[in-house]
């Protein structure tokens, strides 16, 4: 194994925002730095509000610009070339794993020919098609080394329609593998994520509170995440009928999260689009079974529709308020999809992820 250790840098656009790409990116750089491989996380900008992902990193963090996500000026774009050839340059030859589009375009061509380019894509194919990104993905990825997609479905759609030669699947990984799980008595859904449009938590709260009508109101909704939308959220959930039972929590630390989900049973996802949602990996890894909008193949690779999950067509209100009602009504129900739900998300643990990229090192040097 020794001799197969390599350099690994992982560039975003901003590497510390509290986001799903930041997160991932931090866990999978501290889990192969423990594996032995000299690592380096690369934020082209700097974060607006840094948020800390790791105590104590194996790797190394560098940030170009001290602005955050923005235009960048003419001698800004020279000083960013000039910093990425001096970082780059001290390397060891490797592997750069650009994390979006917009890294690999302003990154890629920066590359020494020792860093091999990995193109990663953590959005669905729906996502990308209904945005640049399709274009840019399909202009840029086919000429490196690989690229990653989040699952099956997602690098199939995208071999087929962005004619990429080079699709790799790894999907994100839980961070952690909890010895407990959730006794799914108590009457609390969750939704995990911020409080933004994209969210869509005002659909959620209409499909509580028509769920409510068929199963009692002693049922709650646990909102977890802070956003603009807050104030707004508040007023639907009065306007809906559910005020009293809609609970706002804020943000809640991550080493808090595993009592919330113990807490919980029935974790939903409204949003109006996602790459593989962790929310939905965590909450089966503690037994806790998901009613989700079906709107990616990540979506799909971590609910089973009827097997360890409910799965509802993307906006459908109504379809969405029946599948909660269904399992608010059923502990029974509850009890057998989270056990099933959390035996599916084993292939998502850490140690099983942090093989794949490995062995994705392994083929292309092979």
């Amino acid at each position: 194994m020794e001799d197969r250790m390599s350099c690994v840098v992982f560039a975003c656009m901003d590497a510390d925002t509290l986001g799903g790409i930041q997160r991932v990116t931090h866990t999978v750089a501290q889990g192969l730095a423990e594996r032995g491989h000299d690592v380096h996380v690369l934020g082209l900008h700097r974060s607006e509000s840094p948020f800390r992902y790791v105590e104590l990193p194996g790797y190394r963090r560098h940030v170009i610009h001290h602005a955050p996500v923005g235009k960048v000026s003419w001698l800004g774009a020279c000083r960013e070339r000039r910093r990425l050839d001096e970082l780059f340059r001290g390397l060891a030859p490797g592997f750069a794993v650009l994390a979006s589009p917009s890294v690999v375009s302003r990154v890629r061509d920066l590359l020494p020919e020792w860093l091999l380019p990995i193109g990663q894509y953590h959005g669905s194919y729906q996502h990308a098609r209904g945005s640049w990104h399709l274009g840019s993905v399909r202009s840029h990825y086919g000429e490196l080394e690989k690229a990653v997609f989040l699952s099956e479905d997602d690098a199939w759609l995208f071999s087929e329609h962005a004619l990429l030669p080079n699709t790799w699947v790894i999907p994100n990984p839980l961070a952690a593998w909890p010895s407990r799980t959730a006794e799914l008595t108590g009457h609390r859904v969750l939704g995990i994520g911020r409080l933004e449009g994209v969210k869509r938590f005002d659909r959620l709260i209409s499909a509580f509170a028509q769920a409510g009508r068929t199963v009692g109101d002693d049922w709650e909704l646990h909102l977890l995440g802070e956003g603009v939308e807050l104030e707004r959220l508040r007023a639907h959930a009065l306007a809906c009928g559910v005020a009293d039972r809609v609970v706002f929590r804020g943000a809640v630390p991550a080493a808090e999260m595993s009592r919330e989900y113990l807490n919980g049973s029935v974790l939903a996802l409204s949003s109006e689009h996602e790459g593989l949602p962790l929310v939905l990996g965590e909450a089966a890894s503690y037994g806790v079974p998901s009613v989700a909008f079906d709107v990616s193949g990540g979506v799909r690779s971590l609910v089973v529709h009827r097997e360890t999950g409910l799965l509802v067509p993307p906006a459908d209100v109504p379809a969405l308020a029946a599948a909660l009602a269904e399992l608010m009504a059923a502990e029974r129900e509850r009890r057998r999809l989270g056990a099933a739900a959390r035996a599916h998300v084993e292939a998502f643990r850490l140690d099983r992820v942090l093989d794949r990229w490995e062995e994705l090192f392994e083929q292309i040097t092979r």
